[in-house]
């Protein structure tokens, strides 16, 4: 199975401080990808060198073989993301917003772009209240509206900043079958920063745990659960060495 995101041996400075060293890890076609550490750990950043929105001091990060560093556009062609809580003018309606923003996209033909509007519109369930104004969205609506954005360029993977915060229990089901879906019928990957530890766990095939900069674990679902029979979060905890922090 093929890679679509790879970080190899990344690091980062800000201000002389070092805020990532040397942290590798990879995503293959089809994984769901729980990404977790403390607060303060580094995820942020690390999202926002594969976003392209900052540079390495050291090291690689590859989507689908391409440096984001050296060709960024090229490179996020096939990634979606949703970096914090997706946001949209009010006043504008779901389907304005989304044909709006297809025009971004180099890889959908100008004849395509409505279709793929209306495509995405579907997928999220959101065709019957695409002509609202985001105003009369719910939370749970808005971040589904901000999945159709990152599923306008026909993404291999996604990253999801948090997803699930504010969300009540309906919201968080909605998004969690929504993400399964995506995954299962169009081999979408994701990567799922996440404090809901019993979130992830109901979705992801595979953990990168990092804290204070440094990588912590990195494997299968199921090579995380061995390493405890206790929760979840007993697990996390004893991969960190520390009581009483939190994800």
């Amino acid at each position: 199975m093929k890679n679509v995101m790879e970080v190899k041996n990344v690091s980062k400075k800000i201000k002389g401080r070092t805020i990532i060293e040397d942290v590798s890890f990879e995503i293959k076609k089809g994984e769901i990808c729980g990404f977790v550490g403390p607060n303060g750990a580094g995820k942020t950043t690390i999202i926002r060198l594969l976003t392209g929105l900052i540079k390495p001091n050291a090291g690689k990060l590859l989507i689908n073989e391409i440096d984001v560093t050296k060709h960024r556009k090229q490179a996020l062609v096939k990634l979606g993301a949703i970096v914090e809580s997706p946001i949209f003018f009010n006043y504008m309606t779901g389907r304005d917003i989304l044909i709006n923003l297809v025009r971004l996209h180099p890889n959908i033909a100008k004849e395509e772009r409505f279709n793929r509007v209306e495509e995405v519109l579907d997928i999220v369930n959101l065709s019957k209240r695409g002509n609202d104004k985001v105003s009369t969205y719910s939370l749970g609506m808005n971040q589904r509206l901000g999945i159709a954005q990152a599923l306008l360029g026909k993404p291999e993977i996604i990253i999801l900043d948090e997803p699930a915060n504010g969300l009540d229990p309906l919201g968080m089901k909605e998004l969690r079958e929504l993400i399964l879906k995506l995954n299962k019928e169009q081999g979408i990957s994701f990567l799922v920063s996440s404090h809901l530890l019993d979130e992830l766990q109901k979705i992801c095939t595979k953990f990168v745990i990092i804290n204070e900069g440094k990588l912590k674990f990195k494997g299968t679902s199921e090579e995380f659960f061995s390493i405890s029979e206790g929760s979840i979060e007993d697990i996390f905890l004893k991969i960190l060495g520390a009581k009483g922090e939190s994800a």
